[in-house]
């Protein structure tokens, strides 16, 4: 009944060439011209406010994140060295939070140990192929930090 009301007062303002308070046609076209920046608003972010993902976020939607630059924290479990095909030293180690575990790997160095709460920043991958082995769920770390080992003056 109250969509009536508005139409009516439409067509009557017509009718005595008094203008609407909108434009029908005006509305559908600044919704259409608001469509992309509406659905551009509406896909997730690659990160929250504070740059940090949750492990579990990557876990539930790999897809949105695959081959993306994507920064976790969490506690360093299982590290094992290695070195790649060029020889190089390489590491990797599984990332736990609360909500899952991820792989993280890593050329050089290692620059972690056993237990400690790291900030991992890297390219995500939902899936890879090693040889006949599928590796899901990597990270290919560019930086790693162990945050027990921060300096206190730039920490809080």
């Amino acid at each position: 009944m109250r969509d009536m009301g508005i139409i009516h007062r439409i067509v009557m303002a017509r009718r005595s060439n008094i203008q609407p308070l909108f434009q029908p046609m005006q509305a559908v076209r600044c919704l259409i011209l608001m469509l992309p920046l509406l659905a551009f608003m509406s896909l997730p972010s690659p990160a929250d406010a504070s740059g940090l993902l949750e492990i579990a976020e990557l876990l539930t939607h790999p897809e949105q994140y695959d081959r993306q630059e994507v920064v976790v924290t969490g506690q360093v479990t299982n590290v094992q060295l290695a070195t790649n095909r060029q020889g190089q030293p390489a590491y990797g180690f599984l990332l736990k939070d609360q909500a899952g575990t991820l792989k993280v790997i890593s050329l050089g160095q290692i620059e972690v140990r056993e237990g400690d709460q790291v900030i991992v920043e890297g390219v995500f991958s939902r899936l890879r192929q090693a040889g006949r082995t599928m590796i899901y769920n990597e990270i290919k770390a560019l930086s790693i930090k162990p945050m027990n080992r921060l300096n206190p003056d730039l920490v809080g």
